[in-house]
């Protein structure tokens, strides 16, 4: 009996001692280097419109035949405007196709965006309830994804591109593709 007592007051002491390890372990991580189940994956299948021009639409047929990094973004996102930039000295470069995701947007506000910034896209498709976001395991604004050649997904960047992303990830991943033609 009083062994059954003294095991009765164990469990909340095991309990307490398992969050906090649980919590320690969380505190510890990076959520930005938290890994996407689709690399080494084709990239999922998809047809949206594309957001400039609503005749013309962008699938994951676009993705092949050349590198591209799919930039998931939205107008109502700081941390996309804050990017911008970014990706405008980006699309000069000719190593790869630059394609947008326009994710849980307004169509409207976003081309408004596009006239006033500048468009550093190739193409544009428009997800506007998040159809295609969803299947891609996309959790937020910004993520990039490097696509290669034959459509599949290298790499996801979870966060903004600026100058050291790109020239400690991104470029030496896009040259490595770019080499395995």
């Amino acid at each position: 009996m009083a062994m059954a007592k003294s095991v009765r007051y164990l469990i909340p002491l095991v309990i307490f001692a398992a969050l906090v390890a649980l919590l320690v372990f969380g505190l510890g991580t990076d959520p930005r280097e938290v890994p996407s189940p689709l690399i080494g994956k084709p990239a999922p299948q998809f047809r949206l419109p594309d957001l400039t021009d609503p005749a013309r639409s962008v699938s994951d047929a676009d993705l092949k035949g050349k590198i591209s990094l799919v930039n998931v973004w939205a107008s109502w996102c700081s941390a996309c405007r804050a990017e911008h930039q970014s990706l405008m000295a980006l699309s000069e470069m000719p190593d790869f196709q630059l394609i947008g995701l326009n994710w849980k947007d307004e169509g409207s506000t976003a081309r408004q965006l596009l006239s006033v910034t500048g468009n550093p896209y190739d193409m544009i498709a428009y997800d506007p309830d998040n159809t295609v976001g969803i299947n891609w395991g996309v959790y937020g604004a910004p993520e990039t994804f490097v696509v290669d050649q034959k459509g599949i997904i290298r790499y996801k960047q979870i966060g903004p591109i600026d100058r050291q992303v790109w020239e400690e990830t991104l470029q030496p991943l896009v040259a490595k593709l770019k080499a395995e033609g």
